[in-house]
């Protein structure tokens, strides 16, 4: 008997691959040999485009009624002077897409040799992305390329999907294509997708052979534990951090990476707590940067909140609504966790 959503799982797992390679391609070909300028020509913007032209071209064949919540639209490439951009855009999304199929790829799924789109067919598959999202119906969400500076600099960076029904999130896949394979062999093999439905459980697959092994966070005593955190200050509180950890006793330095990678590293036990608390109260945390990373948590046994200890919101819109930080950590350490982030926060607020 088929498990629920085991198509919606191929068809994911399928386009984020692609979005992994098409991504891979970019930096190999444009990051280091240095070709493009910054701006709207950077490599990061061209990837960015292609690999949502690529997923939404992929979703728009196998669920055509599924509406997307998107981070990218195409109004600023129907603009004049975005001839180059352009076709960039097009021989890269085609690359991809017109790519030999591999493990669970389905020609109907436009794929293949001789699946070639158009200019036009590729800007209107990213101008699917501009759903609004809500509490009603099913949708999916899309981050191209979650930590764009980690991706200039050849660090950690993520392909993010995930298919939200009702405002639950039922499914969630995370493309990693620099993330080591083995935490314990950093400069060994490369490249890693993570998977999880919800009810059944969470894996790891390696985008060079699609080997697949489950995913969970072992148990740490407090005192193991380590900060999860991101690299750029300007993200997340990274001081207020310093505190919660000093108030769980935690003496190992913080692990810091760009992207929703970090949400995979706490899956598999590369770290012990995920923690963003916010630098901007007024910002709004959009619900592409997290749908895949809180339900891959929540099916590797982990609990993932807002520093009040309430439940992510992903059926508001295209965000989470007031920031209240995020808490992610494994079951049985994310109450003392939680008790920690609110002495701090009491702590920041009496001086």
């Amino acid at each position: 008997m088929s498990l629920q959503y085991s198509t919606e799982k191929q068809v994911a797992i399928a386009a984020v691959r692609r979005a992994c390679a098409l991504t891979s391609s970019v930096f190999n070909k444009l990051v280091k040999t240095e070709t493009l300028t910054k701006g709207d020509k950077s490599p990061v913007t061209i990837a960015d485009y292609s690999a949502q032209a690529v997923v939404n071209t992929i979703l728009s064949k196998a669920f055509p009624s599924d509406p997307i919540v998107g981070e990218e639209d195409a109004a600023d490439l129907r603009q004049d002077g975005a001839e180059t951009l352009r076709n960039r855009i097009v021989e890269l999304s085609n690359e991809a897409l017109t790519a030999d199929l591999g493990v669970g790829d389905l020609a109907e799924w436009g794929l293949g040799p001789g699946k070639e789109r158009t200019l036009e067919q590729l800007l209107d598959a990213i101008d699917r992305g501009n759903d609004q999202g809500g509490p009603i119906g099913r949708r999916w969400s899309l981050d191209p390329i979650d930590g764009t500076k980690g991706f200039l600099r050849g660090g950690q960076y993520a392909v993010c999907l995930a298919l939200i029904v009702d405002g639950d999130v039922k499914l969630g896949v995370i493309g990693c294509p620099n993330l080591p394979v083995n935490s314990i062999e950093p400069e060994g093999l490369k490249g890693c997708i993570f998977s999880a439905v919800k009810g059944q459980g969470a894996e790891q697959i390696t985008i060079s052979d699609a080997k697949r092994s489950p995913v969970f966070i072992p148990p740490l005593e407090p005192r193991m534990l380590n900060l999860l955190e991101s690299m750029e200050a300007a993200h997340a509180d990274l001081s207020f951090n310093q505190q919660v950890s000093e108030l769980l006793g935690i003496t190992r330095p913080p692990t810091r990476m760009d992207s929703q990678a970090k949400y995979a590293c706490l899956a598999r036990g590369d770290g012990g707590v995920y923690l963003r608390m916010p630098i901007n109260p007024e910002y709004q945390e959009k619900i592409w940067d997290h749908a895949s990373g809180a339900l891959l948590i929540q099916e590797a046994g982990g609990v993932i909140t807002n520093s009040l200890g309430k439940p992510l919101d992903f059926g508001i819109g295209r965000t989470l609504g007031k920031n209240y930080g995020i808490v992610a950590a494994r079951k049985d350490v994310h109450a003392q966790v939680l008790e920690a982030v609110q002495k701090a926060r009491s702590a920041q607020a009496a001086l």
